[in-house]
């Protein structure tokens, strides 16, 4: 192979050194076809012109489309250039090389997180003209469409944390199953969520199919419902979806007419590669308006989670695109961490939460093994207290009894769950200790302590902590007990917390 690829850097050299000066054309000019990229993200084509001295190209992606060479010469007789990374949350460029071998384009280089190491052939301008990426158009933004779904943040399961793409219909109904045999669905949870992995490809009317794993949308659908649960399905307005399905780019109305036909009532709709058509503000508001309308028009009560990572101030316009929840932040990991970061500090404006619109910290992680029992009773506890939607992301089939017990615990899902629907938020810090409010309908106040740390520490309470002259009554959520006050101070275990309900006597 280096033999191979020296005899072709020599042969492009004597190319070049018997070509004009102005470089009117190189080994590499012409369309080049590749069958063999791995599918995320998919090199199907390479263009070359050259011209004036100059030569010009792109690689065409099925995730991105055309991708434009940065700088590509000629080193050596290998055409090398820089192409963007094309994650939009990565704005690297990469280093890119092809090298003619035998006839054939030898292409190396680097989209998102795929190495690309694959051969192309020689095309024709006809081939070209099949393989091009077929844009899509965005509508222009219409008057806001807020919904009138999900008066508390929606509650339920989601396949991704635990099982990615390996879901499949079995898998689906044993959750069902479980959700209601375990007590999940009597403690409010009801989505049973299929996230990315389901897609098939799409018919000659363009119309999306299921994969083998997915024999029957509709029976699925009917089956959930027959156990008192609605169902949630997964998407991207990108031509592409995270793990590499197809996404719903040039396909929207079609995709929330099979959505609704099927009898689905929750879509998540994820960013991913669509993130590289639309990069600014009003592309991506404009891309979730157009799928949010196409879910209202279908007359199906769809829940719209927007996916977006947070970005563009989404809780400012979220509810104007028909959004019912909408994501504050990357992806959640089943780590400490990653969740601490998450839900102190990435978890949304609450001026933005309230009925039918949700700041959405992402899914839960309890029950999947990576954190203690004290750091998943404070996950819970944040989520609670900020009124985020609860999303369980473990194997429903396979909870212990203190994981079960953690989720299904009524008096701190009903902080969650609380009518008023305000997100709460911290009121003061003391070293690694945090103290956070949320008024309740009832006219209580949820109180959560928070420790940060690694060790336990101690802290006081008083009733201005509550906006309260007096404390008459206080109720430890996690464990039940009740007392007629406050202690003088509470023992918080690292990375724990104590979550309260407190209420003022009645003249209050």
């Amino acid at each position: 192979m280096k033999h191979a690829l020296m005899t072709a850097a020599a042969l492009a050299g004597a190319l070049l050194a018997s070509a004009s000066p102005a470089l009117a054309k190189t080994a590499y000019d012409g369309v080049w076809l590749f069958d063999d990229t791995p599918p995320t993200p998919g090199v199907t084509m390479m263009e070359v012109t050259s011209k004036g001295g100059k030569i010009a190209g792109s690689v065409t992606t099925q995730w991105y489309g055309p991708v434009e060479m940065i700088n590509p010469h000629l080193e050596g007789g290998v055409l090398k250039f820089e192409a963007r990374n094309l994650n939009d949350r990565d704005h690297l460029t990469r280093q890119w090389s092809v090298a003619i071998e035998g006839g054939q384009a030898h292409l190396k280089g680097q989209i998102w997180e795929s190495e690309i190491d694959s051969t192309g052939r020689p095309g024709t301008a006809k081939d070209a003209k099949a393989r091009a990426f077929q844009f899509a158009s965005l509508p222009a933004l219409g008057a806001p469409i807020p919904s009138k779904l999900a008066a508390t943040p929606p509650m339920g399961w989601s396949s991704w944390n635990k099982f990615a793409d390996h879901i499949d219909d079995k898998t689906v109904r044993a959750m069902a199953d479980a959700m209601v045999s375990s007590g999940l669905r009597d403690a409010g949870y009801v989505y049973i969520n299929i996230d990315d992995g389901w897609q098939g490809t799409r018919d000659a009317s363009g119309v999306l199919q299921p994969n083998a794993k997915f024999p029957d949308m509709k029976a699925l659908t009917d089956y959930v419902h027959s156990k008192g649960l609605k169902i949630g399905i997964y998407s991207s307005q990108g031509p592409k979806t995270c793990a590499g399905y197809i996404g719903s780019y040039g396909h929207v109305k079609q995709d929330a007419k099979s959505f609704a036909d099927w009898g689905f009532d929750y879509l998540k709709y994820d960013l991913c590669s669509g993130e590289w058509f639309y990069a600014d503000a009003d592309t991506v508001k404009r891309s979730y308006y157009e799928m949010g309308k196409a879910l209202q028009e279908t007359g199906r009560d769809i829940v719209f989670s927007l996916c977006e990572y947070g970005r563009f101030d989404v809780g400012g316009w979220g509810r104007d695109v028909g959004g019912v929840l909408w994501r504050t932040t990357g992806d959640i990991t089943d780590d400490y961490p990653t969740m601490a970061k998450i839900g102190f500090d990435k978890n949304g404006s609450a001026a933005f939460a309230g009925p039918h619109g949700w700041n959405d910290p992402d899914m839960l992680e309890i029950g999947n093994g990576g954190m203690s029992a004290d750091e998943y009773r404070t996950h819970m506890s944040l989520w609670a207290m900020s009124a985020a939607p609860l999303m369980m992301g473990h194997d429903l089939s396979k909870m212990s009894p203190e994981t079960l017990a953690m989720l299904t615990n009524r008096r701190v899902i009903a902080v969650d769950q609380d009518a008023l629907g305000v997100q709460g938020k911290a009121l003061r810090k003391a070293g690694a200790l945090e103290v956070w409010s949320k008024p309740l309908a009832d006219r209580r106040v949820a109180l959560a302590l928070f420790n940060r740390g690694d060790s336990a520490a101690s802290l006081a309470l008083t009733p201005a902590d509550a906006g309260l002259r007096a404390v008459d009554g206080v109720e430890d959520l996690w464990s039940g007990a009740r007392s007629g006050a406050l202690p003088a101070a509470y023992t918080v275990p690292g990375h724990g917390v104590v979550l309260l309900a407190v209420h003022g006597p009645k003249a209050d």
